[in-house]
């Protein structure tokens, strides 16, 4: 008999404590493989203090390869799943090739991503707090609105540049902001021109107290120290509008504004808003077993999952949140289940009983309501601290952190700002004759224009092959950037070629925004023959 593979899309929480627990369970008695976007896992409850720089980006990190032995890591794109065929179609390696991987179990933990669109301006201006990146960035951020601050001459930039605002008051949020006012406060003796009464650091929450998952008292005392150390809280406010330079609130008041860090608008991944499941609430309705229904072989878990924690589950309440203590131990139960399914066993259902919950208030100050007993102050810091480091999986994570944790107490924070190279939206690419360009099947990644040289568009059909030669001032490729994930031909560089390359999401920006360039391409395509819908608001495939 062959042994049973099980895919697992996801490498948070829940998909990494899965692949552990299947494979403490099987063994070598079945195939386990973990398809992720990056080959590392991140620790998400530290992005605040990466993004504060008392702990470094690598170091809130560890290797999958590391950390799950025997299991197989595959480092790409995952674009669908055919649930017939029990398939998963990623894109893998530079060229992005189409991979498709066969499956007996599918664990889907692919998480929540963030969508800030229902603001106007607010996708555009704000920064977030979901991965490694976004904490490497508000970092670099806050450090460079300090340095303009101190050197300009404009007292409204100056007001500007020295505002800082967090969009939402849960865990999430007043540890963002507890963090942001520890690296500003710690770094402004570094900026002589730059006071504290300067600096004006806001929450905006839209309920009625922040922090509404702890008792009442502990987030009370949260508001209490955030004032003391000069944050200002606004309850029953949100955001209405965001520009460059200025947000509006819900409330009527415009603030300048340069930072804006938003710690709200989750919603599904593109990928799961494309599988055939039934989604509740934005996420993927499954049984109390972790099952998803009526999909075999299919099961879910994490932030992407709606899980009832008793039968008949309606209010909010009766579904596990989306926190990683209730991840690790959804990943548990469900590698019990698959290894059950296996075997012909019965399934259990899902019961866990919340031990509490944490969190930090920056300026070494927490809270802690860990099974009924609370902790507030100092204690509650180190309890938050010494329990995290615990969880953090790899020894030499721990070890890196603890050493960074130590190290911060006695040295003043890193004021180094280091921009990571991001590709250009627009770039030069050079080709040979011969280079290929593009293949059939390949993610659609933008536009094309020749400068120089010449290109073959070879598209096979079922009578006979059509190619057509781009020359310079033409382009290709545009037929893919207005809806299809993959390209539909094969480029290749008939000679020596360079070509200019607009990638697809500033693409659609221009076509949204300039009325000629959206004439051109529509003139273009109805040339062309074809009818394509041109609004990308109906299409969620295209943001991604």
């Amino acid at each position: 008999m062959p042994k049973p593979r099980i895919v697992i899309l996801g490498g948070g929480f829940g998909g990494l404590y899965t692949a552990r627990a299947l494979k403490r369970e099987l063994k070598d008695t079945a195939e386990i493989e973990l398809i992720t976007a990056e080959n590392y896992f991140v620790f998400q409850p530290l992005l605040p203090e990466v993004g504060a720089g008392s702990v470094t980006p690598i170091h809130a990190t560890s290797p999958f390869r590391f950390l799950l032995k025997g299991v197989t890591i595959r480092k790409a794109l995952i674009d669908s799943v055919d649930f017939a065929t029990k398939t998963v179609t990623v894109f893998q390696g530079v060229q992005r090739r189409p991979t498709e991987i066969a499956y007996d179990h599918l664990v889907v933990s692919l998480g929540q991503t963030v969508d800030l669109s229902r603001t106007p301006g607010l996708q555009d201006h704000a920064l977030t707090m979901k991965g490694l990146e976004d904490a490497r960035r508000l970092r670099a951020h806050v450090i460079e609105r300090l340095e303009h601050a101190d050197i300009t001459n404009l007292p409204e930039v100056k007001r500007g540049a020295l505002t800082f605002t967090v969009i939402g008051g849960g865990f999430s949020g007043i540890e963002t902001v507890g963090e942001m006012a520890e690296l500003i406060d710690r770094s402004l003796k570094y900026y002589p021109n730059v006071s504290r009464d300067e600096v004006r650091i806001i929450v905006l929450e839209f309920a009625d107290k922040i922090l509404a998952e702890m008792p009442e008292s502990l987030a009370q005392y949260a508001g209490e120290q955030l004032e003391k150390r000069g944050i200002e809280i606004r309850l029953n406010t949100g955001i209405a509008s965001a520009t460059g330079t200025q947000i509006t609130t819900t409330t009527g008041d415009t603030i300048d504004c340069r930072t804006v860090v938003a710690t709200i608008g989750n919603a599904p991944a593109p990928v799961v808003e494309r599988m055939d499941l039934a989604l509740q609430h934005g996420r993927i309705a499954v049984d109390r077993d972790l099952s998803v229904p009526d999909s075999d072989g299919v099961w879910s878990l994490g932030d992407c999952a709606l899980i009832p924690m008793k039968d008949n589950a309606a209010d909010r309440a009766d579904f596990a949140p989306p926190t990683a203590q209730f991840a690790v131990r959804e990943a548990k139960q469900l590698a019990a289940n698959i290894a059950r399914a296996i075997r012909g066993e019965p399934r259990k259902p899902f019961e866990y009983i919340s031990k509490g919950a944490m969190a930090s208030l920056g300026g070494r100050r927490g809270i802690a309501d860990v099974m009924g007993i609370r902790l507030k102050g100092f204690l509650a810091w180190l309890l938050w601290r010494a329990y995290y480091v615990a969880f953090l999986p790899g020894f030499p994570a721990k070890v890196w952190v603890l050493s960074h944790w130590v190290l911060d107490w006695v040295t003043p924070r890193s004021l180094v700002n280091l921009n990571s190279y991001t590709p250009p939206a627009a770039r030069h690419v050079h080709y040979r004759a011969g280079d290929r360009i593009y293949e059939t099947g390949n993610r659609a990644d933008g536009l094309y224009t020749v400068i120089e040289g010449a290109v073959e568009i070879r598209r096979d059909t079922d009578d006979a092959p059509q190619t057509r030669r781009v020359g310079p001032g033409e382009h290709f490729g545009e037929r893919m950037v207005f809806g299809a994930t993959r390209r539909l031909a094969t480029a290749r560089a008939l000679e020596d070629t360079t070509v200019l390359v607009l990638d697809r999401a500033h693409f659609l920006k221009l076509y949204e925004s300039l009325p000629p360039f959206r004439e051109y391409f529509e003139q273009h395509l109805a040339r062309e023959g074809l009818d394509w819908p041109l609004d990308s608001r109906e299409r969620p495939e295209a943001a991604e």
